[in-house]
């Protein structure tokens, strides 16, 4: 059912194998080596180690920068950090949660270099997940407000409907091809204890999702990647907000 849709959390560690160019899966444990060389059992949530992630990229490409007599090229930028990540994974600084997201960063940098973007995506997510670190109004009101928004944007909000018991019927709207938001009303209601979210909230939209991603950021909202698969409307596409924004997975960039 929707109404029980909730972002997996990703319980992989990456390990070296003989060769340093080629990166495996394994070893469940937390351990991770910390700049003094004592292992330490991580606790981080997803959102902090992917911040964690994004601002030492950061600072570990202005400081190779600034040793450099002349400005670097983006295929020069992709190329240290694509490196850097790699060197990372070697002494296990960073936890498991992140393993699948830097593995899959390292892999596009290969195949893509400079188009993989690497400096500009390591911006967008310490810009994003440094934003909803402290909201400043409770996730109810802050889905209440983005709502409201949209429909002033003249987006077609549907937040009055129950429709979550029928997980095997994809209903349609009818509409004039406007970018659309629905929302279950019974979730609506059922997914929070007054205004705390204590279950992830299915939205379903059609319409430019960067948008929409902006607008709940706006509000601290991180709203995940849409998935059409999962959607029970038709020509929309899945999006989840999660309680206190623990998606376990990275959210929908808004300016990548």
């Amino acid at each position: 059912m929707v109404a029980a849709i909730q972002a997996p959390l990703l319980q992989y560690i990456l390990y070296y194998s003989s060769d340093d160019n080629a990166l495996s899966l394994n070893d469940l444990s937390d351990t991770a080596i910390q700049p003094n060389g004592v292992n330490k059992v991580q606790t981080q949530t997803y959102n902090q180690a992917i911040l964690a992630v994004a601002e030492a990229a950061q600072i570990a490409l202005a400081e190779s920068a600034a040793k450099q007599k002349a400005k670097r090229t983006s295929a020069q930028e992709s190329h240290f950090l694509c490196a850097w990540l790699v060197e990372m994974y070697k002494v296990k600084r960073f936890p498991k949660i992140v393993a699948n997201d830097i593995s899959g960063w390292i892999t596009l940098a290969r195949s893509k270099g400079a188009g993989a973007m690497l400096p500009q995506l390591f911006d967008a997510i310490a810009t994003q997940y440094r934003q909803v670190e402290k909201p400043a109004i409770s996730q109810h009101q802050a889905v209440q407000e983005l709502l409201a928004e949209l429909e002033t944007d003249d987006w077609f909000v549907i937040a009055d409907s129950a429709f979550s018991n029928e997980p095997k019927t994809k209903l349609k709207l009818a509409g004039n091809g406007q970018s659309s938001l629905v929302v279950c009303e019974d979730q609506l209601a059922q997914h929070f204890e007054g205004d705390k979210l204590t279950r992830a909230l299915p939205i379903y939209v059609r319409g430019d999702e960067k948008h929409f991603a902006q607008k709940a950021l706006d509000k601290g909202l991180l709203v995940s990647p849409g998935n059409k698969k999962t959607s029970m409307i038709k020509h929309h596409k899945t999006y989840l907000i999660a309680p206190n924004n623990q998606l376990g997975e990275l959210c929908l960039l808004v300016s990548i």
